[in-house]
């Protein structure tokens, strides 16, 4: 049998071992792409799913505060992913409550104390939905603030409560509800937030900053 008849009867036969060998080839690759991602790069294989997240409609889907983003005082976007690693305290204030002058100096003593050793932030919501008592621009807020040498992160006037509230609060209203409901009571509600961007303790507006000293160092 010469060569010219063996041809036609292996070719088909050979085709078919190019081919799987090619296809076996890129699923090697794929299962090995998608292993090293999951083991060296877990922030870049979840990607997609953070870029489809949407706060407005999904904040109950949220595995944690660093998925969520903010404007802060100054109106820019902040992604909240920023302060992965630090323990936070997320505070609603106002600058003509009864409650101001105490929660603005003891929060910035807690802030001077901490920030350093301990990766402490605090992250400040100016809200008037307590009698109107945060009436004024965001440059009045931030002038006010200035007044106790503010040095913690200030955002954007928002809602804390009701339908138009910040998707934050929302969630952060539902993983630590609140006596007598989830809802906001007044000015300067905190809450702790951990390393992890997990809402771990709810204090109300009467409770002195300084008294989260000892429930802040379970976390710091």
């Amino acid at each position: 049998m010469d060569g010219r008849s063996v041809l036609p009867q292996i070719l088909p036969t050979a085709i078919l071992v190019i081919f799987l060998s090619l296809g076996t080839t890129e699923l090697v690759y794929a299962a090995s792409e998608d292993s090293t991602c999951r083991r060296n790069d877990r922030d870049r294989c979840s990607a997609n799913k953070m870029e489809t997240f949407d706060q407005y409609t999904d904040w109950r889907n949220a595995g944690s505060m660093h998925e969520f983003t903010a404007k802060d005082i100054r109106g820019d976007d902040v992604s909240l992913s920023i302060y992965k690693g630090f323990v936070c305290i997320v505070v609603n204030v106002a600058s003509q409550c009864g409650l101001t002058d105490s929660n603005y100096a003891q929060l910035e003593e807690l802030y001077e104390k901490y920030r350093d050793t301990h990766k402490l932030k605090i992250l400040a919501f100016p809200c008037d939905q307590f009698n109107g008592q945060e009436p004024g621009s965001s440059t009045d807020i931030m002038n006010f603030a200035r007044t106790y040498n503010v040095q913690f992160d200030m955002f954007e006037k928002i809602k804390v409560n009701g339908p138009d509230a910040h998707p934050l609060w929302k969630w952060m209203k539902e993983r630590q509800g609140g006596f007598l409901g989830n809802a906001i009571k007044w000015n300067f509600t905190k809450f702790i937030v951990d390393k992890d961007g997990q809402p771990v303790d709810r204090f109300s507006p009467t409770t002195p900053p300084n008294d989260l000293e000892a429930t802040l160092t379970e976390y710091l």
